[in-house]
């Protein structure tokens, strides 16, 4: 998938490959996007060990900063699966984290349509995302992308160990 730029406002977005060397970095920033999302959020040993890592040597994801004036504003993390039963693809955004201090200009929106323009070029049946429960800001501004709601996750909170 190629990179692109667009304009925000009056901030120039670009998507720009997140690179090994940049892991400290990155691990640092999904952390604290972890922690806004759910403030119980612990950076386990495993997902230290692991996160940066699995996503990076998956050809099928693609993990980008997002620039805005030569500075890194955030990330983020989307890609194909291929479809469980049918030989398709679907295009996922699987994480879009602006920092604090970047929003409100429209930035996340330009990421997320440079993010779908390089998916839609992968020619998916269909593009999808998680949103986190009562995650109304999140909710209101995917749809505003053109997203809707069609399904509900639900996932069972005790498992055997």
């Amino acid at each position: 998938m190629s990179d692109d730029s667009r304009s925000a406002k009056s901030a120039i977005v670009t998507l720009v490959p997140v690179l090994p060397a940049d892991r400290q970095a990155f691990l640092q920033m999904a952390a604290q996007h972890f922690c806004e999302l759910n403030p119980n959020f612990v950076a386990t040993e495993d997902w230290n060990r692991y996160y940066f890592d699995r996503i990076l040597e998956n050809p099928k994801l693609c993990l980008r900063w997002i620039m805005t004036d030569h500075t890194r504003g955030g990330f983020i993390l989307f890609g194909v699966e291929d479809h469980i039963f049918l030989p398709q693809r679907n295009g996922v955004v699987y994480e879009l984290y602006v920092l604090p201090a970047f929003r409100r200009r429209g930035i996340a929106g330009a990421s997320a349509e440079l993010a779908i323009d390089q998916l839609q070029q992968c020619k998916p049946s269909k593009i999808h995302l998680d949103i986190m429960q009562d995650n109304r800001s999140a909710a209101e501004f995917w749809a505003t992308l053109g997203f809707a709601r069609v399904a509900e996750r639900w996932v069972l909170r005790r498992t055997k160990t």
